[in-house]
């Protein structure tokens, strides 16, 4: 898989920005070896110019963490962690049939920052039904107390056709409550800022300087290259997605061919991409830059669009920008949703 990975790498076209974050994720890649990894590190960096204050972050559950990958990462030139907390509480992770326990949760995050780390996030899940408001504020708070620098939380989704779909069809496990989650994210949101990290997108809390490069540039819409099965590319004009099936993507490359598929984005997607992208973060979606970029009309009916929400308190708009207040970002997929632009279809002449 890592040969085919490094194909693809030499196959996908050089871009000239200089490249200033690399993310091994998705998947479980700290399952790599340390010389697969460093293999595919050389490839980057035989491909492409990455800046020397370039972000690379891997994906680690707190099972996979040990001093010794921590000292061999480290001398690769992994210089961030993201790792799959979800939980300090016993049960909780037992809920999610999670590999790690509570224990190896609150001791991975130690490792890490005891083999010299300055910069990782931890995720926490919230809203199960085994996790109550005081079991929350432990999590956060255990979190805090231990000074990580970047933390996102996300709220349980139960996702079709798994395990855990099926187990709460059968009753064995109880469903998940929309109202906990919407709780346990208001509490939150408080806890962190008094904590004086920025809530800078809805899932996402950072201290000053620790914000995701990688995460950033996604929602800013910059052009990233996906490279393995199943990855995501984009060039601000397309998104192209590769095959999921692992045998399919290593015969493929075998040919010097990337098996994938290509949407074109018109005009419209990329306005609607951009209020989506955009409306998640704490900038919000700015009308100046719609006006420059997609024309003065779109400008103008988007604000007219969002009037119904300034007005119930879930928008807010400073500087001709629009952002969620705390009770909107409750809502703000169907926010970002209301307000899309429609694609005008042309008629076909009979």
């Amino acid at each position: 898989m890592v040969d085919a990975m490094i194909k693809e790498l030499n196959l996908v076209s050089s871009k000239e920005n200089c490249i200033d974050s690399i993310y091994f994720g998705g998947g479980t890649p700290s399952l790599l070896n340390v010389e697969e990894l460093k293999k595919l590190l050389a490839a980057v960096y035989q491909k492409y110019e990455v800046s020397e204050n370039a972000e690379i972050t891997l994906e680690a559950n707190p099972d996979d963490i040990n001093e010794i990958k921590l000292a061999d990462w480290k001398t690769i030139g992994i210089s961030r962690f993201s790792i799959g907390v979800q939980s300090f509480k016993q049960e909780d992770l037992a809920w999610m049939n999670r590999a790690h326990n509570a224990a190896q949760a609150l001791h991975c995050i130690n490792l890490v920052k005891e083999a010299g780390f300055t910069n990782y996030s931890a995720d926490l899940i919230y809203g199960t039904p085994t996790l109550s408001d005081e079991d929350w504020k432990k999590n956060v708070q255990t979190i805090i107390d231990l000074d990580v620098p970047h933390i996102s939380c996300y709220a349980l989704t139960v996702e079709p056709n798994t395990a855990l779909q099926k187990m709460i069809g059968l009753k064995k496990r109880e469903d998940v409550d929309p109202e906990k989650q919407a709780s346990h994210f208001l509490l939150l949101t408080g806890w962190l800022r008094d904590a004086g990290y920025e809530h800078y997108e809805i899932s996402n809390f950072a201290k000053p300087g620790y914000r995701s490069k990688h995460n950033s540039s996604y929602w800013r819409r910059e052009p990233y290259i996906g490279i393995g099965p199943s990855a995501h590319s984009f060039n601000g004009n397309s998104r192209r997605w590769n095959v999921s099936n692992n045998a399919l993507y290593i015969q493929s490359l075998q040919k010097n061919s990337i098996p994938y598929e290509e949407e074109k984005l018109s005009d419209i997607q990329k306005l609607n991409e951009y209020i989506m992208t955009s409306l998640r973060t704490m900038e919000g979606i700015d009308l100046n830059f719609i006006k420059e970029n997609f024309g003065k009309d779109k400008s103008e009916q988007l604000q007219v669009a969002s009037d119904k929400y300034l007005n119930n308190h879930k928008l807010q708009t400073t500087n001709c920008k629009l952002t969620l207040t705390t009770e909107g970002k409750l809502f703000a997929d169907g926010i970002a949703a209301d307000l899309f632009f429609e694609e005008k279809i042309n008629a076909s002449p009979v």
